[in-house]
């Protein structure tokens, strides 16, 4: 059954209900509540054309209730399937006990494409490999088109603003109240723009700028805290007699690897990627170079990931359309090794350098300055290479909002951060904004 005759029963089923009549909500995941939105596939001809569905998802309020809370928590994917399982449900307790909390999926991050998107590339990016890549994205794309369907084209943050709108208006708000997470910043930053008029309280957590338009400077934040992470990693290493390295000179240990014989380096650079992004994962990279220092590259070996079906990749190559061509992607590439020379350069989020090579060029959504709108909270961890700290202090001071330095590393408030979480609640119940100069933790 394609998309489109999916959408089609929706609409016609019980618990669908259009944007401005109100939603159905039904009981799912065990006491929670579950809806969905029918919106216009194409806000740019919101008054005919094919309509999409939006699935939504609340957990109702405690009895001090203060009003609605909607809630991404990134990706780009689905979460709702997530609270399945209450480990995850428990990181929005506090919330809910003083709003109704509105998790929403962005549109169409349940379709299940025939073929699976092609690896991402290694690096360093090679001329071959990356045609080759981009031969595979397009085909990809290609493959998927019928299970696409309406969203064809629509899928970038413009046009989920719409959908967080529609949703402000089934819901009964007069204003929105949002927190979002991670590539959920993209949304709110786009809702900022188009809907500033209509934001009540809103937090923005471990920012994605969309607001900077050349490839290498927004990537250079994150390719710089990498390569800060991994002396940050040595300096722990030298003071902890539990790190597997202790009394080593890490770093010349990570040179000395990466130049042994037989050891592919791509492959040690792409396992040391995926981990320094989080101080939890030290001992396991000390742990791992240890053992590649001694001959074993087991912990190193690249595994085969899960096929990735979903749609997350052509949404965000909708949100950041950055040059593809080869030359260009060199270009980024060389730009960051020269900052970041060990690690830092092959950390860039979403591998800015290629990710979206032969993804084809419709719907696009390309970056753009945000205007003035003061009442925003933002918090990005200091440590954090995937969405850095620099990139939501750019997006604060465009919105000419609060910015909340803090030690730590990806999703804030989501991973337990007490004093952030304490900020936030502040914000959200009484609408007071940290101090001027106000941080969380103490610079490392």
């Amino acid at each position: 059954m394609t998309l489109l005759v999916a959408v089609t029963l929706l609409v016609g089923g019980a618990g669908v209900a259009p944007a401005a009549e109100g939603l159905a909500w039904r009981e799912c995941h065990d006491g929670l509540r579950c809806a969905e939105v029918v919106v216009p596939a194409d806000w740019t001809r919101p008054g005919g054309g094919a309509q999409v569905v939006v699935p939504l998802l609340k957990i109702p309020a405690g009895e001090q209730k203060l009003g609605v809370l909607l809630v991404n928590p990134g990706g780009p994917g689905s979460s709702i399937p997530n609270f399945a399982f209450p480990g995850y449900r428990d990181q929005f307790a506090d919330l809910a006990a003083r709003f109704d909390v509105v998790v929403f999926d962005p549109r169409g991050m349940d379709v299940t494409c025939p073929s699976p998107n092609p690896a991402p590339l290694a690096s360093p990016v090679i001329e071959s490999a990356h045609r080759e890549y981009a031969a595979a994205n397009d085909r990809f794309a290609a493959d998927c088109a019928e299970a696409m369907g309406a969203y064809r084209g629509h899928l970038n943050a413009r046009q989920v603003a719409h959908d967080m709108d529609a949703i402000r208006r089934a819901l009964g708000e007069r204003r929105l109240n949002y927190f979002g997470n991670s590539y959920g910043t993209v949304y709110g930053q786009s809702y900022a723009e188009l809907f500033g008029h209509r934001v009540g309280r809103m937090y923005l957590d471990s920012v994605l700028d969309h607001t900077q338009r050349d490839p290498a400077a927004w990537a250079r934040a994150g390719a710089v805290t990498a390569e800060h992470n991994l002396h940050r990693m040595a300096r722990w290493c030298a003071t902890d007699t539990g790190c597997a390295l202790h009394g080593k000179d890490v770093i010349a240990v990570w040179d000395r690897v990466l130049s042994m014989p037989g050891v592919e380096a791509s492959a040690v650079i792409r396992w040391a990627a995926a981990r320094i992004g989080n101080d939890k994962g030290w001992p396991a990279l000390a742990t791992g170079l240890a053992q590649a220092e001694a001959g074993d590259t087991t912990a190193m070996t690249p595994r085969p990931a899960p096929p990735d079906f979903r749609l997350a990749r052509t949404a965000l190559c909708a949100d950041f359309p950055f040059p593809d061509d080869f030359p260009a992607v060199q270009r980024v590439e060389n730009q960051l090794r020269a900052i970041a020379p060990r690690l830092g350069w092959a950390v860039t989020p979403w591998r800015v350098s290629g990710h979206c090579s032969g993804v084809p060029r419709t719907g696009l959504n390309p970056p753009a300055a945000l205007s003035a709108m003061p009442r925003v909270l933002v918090a990005n961890g200091e440590h954090d290479a995937l969405t850095p700290a620099e990139h939501g202090r750019r997006v604060a001071a465009q919105l000419r909002g609060a910015y909340l330095p803090a030690e730590g590393n990806h999703g804030l408030y989501l991973n337990g951060n007490a004093c952030v979480r304490d900020r936030v609640h502040r914000y959200l119940w009484t609408g007071d904004l940290p101090a001027p100069g106000a941080r969380c933790g103490t610079p490392v």
